[in-house]
């Protein structure tokens, strides 16, 4: 099941639902508002044990300078085929 959000904003308000489980996140990292490192982290608080699937069109410096310090964390650059992150994804959850 996917659960999508439209901004990380809405996505840490869903995942306030404790009774709601959480394998993956998957989230780009330049996003408008609050970028995908810094929503991650937040989410991670109460959600530590999700991977985390990055995504960006920028894979030369998506992250600035270093990549982000997030446990369980792969990138994924765009483009990418339906069946690339559908491997990705699978990867992240064995």
């Amino acid at each position: 099941t996917v659960l999508e959000a439209e901004s990380a904003e809405d996505a840490l308000e869903t995942l306030e639902d404790p009774a709601l489980a959480v394998d993956v996140f998957v989230t780009d990292v330049i996003m408008p508002g609050m970028d995908g490192p810094t929503w991650v982290r937040q989410a991670l608080k109460s959600r530590p044990d999700v991977r985390v699937v990055f995504v960006s069109g920028y894979a030369e410096g998506a992250f600035g300078d270093r990549p982000p310090q997030v446990p369980n964390s792969v990138f994924l650059p765009k483009p990418f085929s339906l069946s690339q992150l559908t491997e990705t994804v699978h990867r992240q959850l064995h």
